[in-house]
């Protein structure tokens, strides 16, 4: 569990400062970093850096306080930014809502502080309140995107996420997504890929639901990562998984397996990798630039035989089913996917192939005959409405035809398999309600819309 923005330099932790972190590592946080806001937190979060291995800094001031900015201000800070354990400049931004600093002052010294975040090659921590377009306007206009970096604490809408990230930006959670009446943020929340998610507590300040009343502290970042994997229907250890990369890949700190998997679990399902390969090739597949699912890297360097998939498994009665997927087509192994199911279904356990469709395709027969009593549900990508917005998102390597044997596929598989589902992803130029309207009406299979990045 990760922490990515917390205050103890503050001195609402003066008291009992060294208890407040030890009460950190007992309840599972392996990593902080602790965000300056001004110049004396920022040297104050460099000590404690310093002091623990698990704390990183960053250093920065606050848009409250850069009216006291000065020359000599700049000169330490950059002194700061240079050290290893500062991992990025931050706390910094705008704030429209108390104006502690006059406006202009504001913008003048985010886009000052960008420049030197730019210079040194550091993220940047991100505070936005009442601000949105003028702080969209400068990350764009600075070019932020060529060093990327965190909204912290995020309480906008889709959209600006959306703008965000496709700056570079990670969107990052605070104790909020826990209140009660903060059902448009969760919506954002659901929103995000999780290769984009980070999660914070901002402490001292916003103490979740549970502990409302009560001074925030890194421990509690617990009940928002719970609030989240609640959101998107993964589970906690999911969501630490998916942290811990993406802090990993912003600010190079962190351990993260790198080793090809060829069995993952996300929820209470087993996932199977057994092949890279494959005959669509999706825009908006990162398959060969950039194989990670969920925290897992799914790059093969083998592919793997039935009896070492098999191995891995183990007991799969432990699992709600047992998923062939990956990052590639399954049915280009199919004499894989039949041994290792024909084992599975042996020992009790349940099989779902999810597929491009293309496995008549790939094999010269119909091969759903020989999946009848293997395979219990059957997940086809249809991916568009029609053959041409097809082949322009996904460019078959069979060419024209392909999208209409996809559907006769789906046809065929009714015959053999117990559940059927047509699925799509939801990239912006795919009507959702024609597709869905497809899979019911025309193909009479169950519909199931997959959000880019979020296996499922």
């Amino acid at each position: 569990m990760i922490d990515t923005h917390a205050h103890l330099e503050m001195p609402q932790f003066d008291g009992d400062r060294d208890e407040v972190i030890k009460r950190t590592v007992e309840s599972g946080i392996s990593l902080i970093i602790d965000v300056g806001s001004d110049l004396k937190g920022s040297r104050t979060a460099l000590e404690l850096a310093r002091r623990y291995d698990f704390i990183y800094a960053s250093a920065g001031i606050h848009p409250h306080e850069v009216k006291e900015i000065t020359t000599d201000t700049y000169k330490e800070i950059i002194k700061l930014i240079t050290d290893p354990k500062v991992v990025a400049v931050g706390e910094i931004g705008l704030d429209y809502y108390k104006d502690y600093s006059p406006r202009d002052i504001q913008q003048r010294e985010f886009i000052n502080q960008i420049r030197i975040a730019k210079e040194f090659k550091k993220p940047v921590i991100v505070h936005s309140r009442d601000a949105r377009e003028d702080t969209l306007k400068i990350l764009k206009d600075e070019k932020v995107s060529e060093i990327g970096g965190i909204m912290h604490c995020f309480s906008g809408d889709e959209e600006m996420a959306r703008r965000c990230m496709d700056m570079g930006f990670y969107i990052s959670f605070a104790g909020p997504i826990t209140y009660p009446n903060a059902d448009k943020l969760r919506k954002v929340v659901k929103s995000i890929p999780t290769n984009r998610l980070l999660i914070e507590t901002d402490c001292p300040y916003l103490a979740p639901q549970q502990m409302r009343g009560k001074r925030n502290e890194p421990a509690y970042v617990r009940h928002v990562a719970e609030k989240v994997a609640e959101v998107k229907g993964l589970t906690v250890e999911d969501i630490e998984r998916v942290i811990r990369l993406n802090v990993h890949n912003l600010f190079g700190i962190g351990d993260v397996n790198e080793i090809g998997r060829v069995t993952y679990k996300i929820r209470n399902s087993l996932y199977l990798n057994i092949t890279n390969r494959c005959t669509n090739e999706c825009y908006f597949c990162a398959r060969t630039t950039d194989p990670w699912v969920q925290g897992y890297n799914l790059r093969l360097e083998d592919e793997p035989l039935s009896e070492d998939i098999l191995k891995e498994i183990g007991d799969p009665k432990r699992y709600d089913e047992i998923v062939f997927c990956g990052y590639g087509e399954p049915t280009l192994r199919l004499n894989v996917i039949e041994e290792v199911s024909k084992k599975v279904k042996e020992m009790g356990g349940k099989i779902r192939l999810n597929t491009n469709g293309h496995g008549n395709l790939i094999n010269k027969r119909n091969i759903l005959p020989e999946l009848k009593g293997l395979v219990d549900t059957i997940s086809v990508s249809i991916d568009a409405e029609d053959s041409e917005k097809y082949n322009k998102i996904c460019h078959p390597v069979f060419k024209n035809g392909t999208y209409e044997a996809v559907k006769e596929f789906i046809m065929e598989a009714k015959k053999y398999i117990s559940e059927v589902i047509a699925t799509i992803v939801d990239v912006p130029e795919v009507d959702e309600e024609k597709c869905k309207e497809i899979a019911e009406k025309e193909l009479g299979v169950k519909f199931r819309e997959r959000r880019y990045n979020v296996v499922g």
